[in-house]
């Protein structure tokens, strides 16, 4: 297992974490995730062989949300 932390821009509320987490979640190789939104972060368990942080990012994006460096 990989550990993966991306920043997550664009969440301003509890609605915004659920929804980052939820996509996250659904994803084939996520193991577990964790979604704050006072530091705006997602840390992300993973399959490294099934599963990279492009993806992940992407995941984000393609729900709404911006991913900062």
């Amino acid at each position: 297992m990989s550990e993966i932390i991306l920043s997550v821009t664009g969440m301003t509320c509890g609605g915004c974490v659920n929804s980052v987490q939820k996509v996250l979640a659904a994803l084939p190789g996520v193991q577990s995730v964790e979604v704050s939104l006072a530091p705006g972060q997602a840390r992300v368990v993973v399959e490294p062989a099934r599963i990279d942080r492009a993806t992940l990012a992407q995941a984000i994006i393609d729900a709404g949300f911006g991913v900062g460096d």
